[in-house]
């Protein structure tokens, strides 16, 4: 696998993200768990959403996803059986550009981060009273 580009997705998250307001936590391999309820250690939290909604097995609704074709941004977001948990998938990273495939490549991100929950970036958009 090619090595992530964290940078790169702090800054795509930055832009799609329609809530400039909102919470996020970024995953290593670009899922993005967005915080509706931001309470805590937002690292924590995410953690533990990703920890249950992000690894896929097979003949759940763990393995389905949706694809949402980005309008201003090169690439797609893989939906899951979260509605806050959110996977970027760039054009480099799939063979023919499709949304099955980007769909397939997302998904497989998500069971990797969901899996490693291996924390890159915070986004603590919370008031600075609620963070104490």
């Amino acid at each position: 696998m090619a090595a992530v580009n964290t940078e790169m997705l702090i800054d795509v998250w930055q832009r799609i993200l329609v809530n400039p307001r909102a919470s996020w936590v970024l995953f290593e391999q670009g899922t993005c768990v967005v915080l509706t309820a931001p309470d805590g250690d937002l690292a924590e939290q995410a953690t533990d959403i990703l920890k249950g909604f992000g690894p896929v097995h097979a003949g759940s609704s763990a393995g389905d996803f949706g694809v949402i074709d980005l309008e201003d941004t090169e690439g797609w977001v893989v939906t899951g059986h979260h509605n806050d948990v959110l996977t970027y998938v760039g054009p480099d990273e799939v063979g023919a550009p499709s949304e099955l495939a980007a769909g397939l490549c997302g998904r497989g991100k998500r069971h990797q981060d969901g899996t490693d929950l291996h924390v890159v970036h915070v986004e603590d958009k919370r008031d600075p009273a609620a963070r104490a």
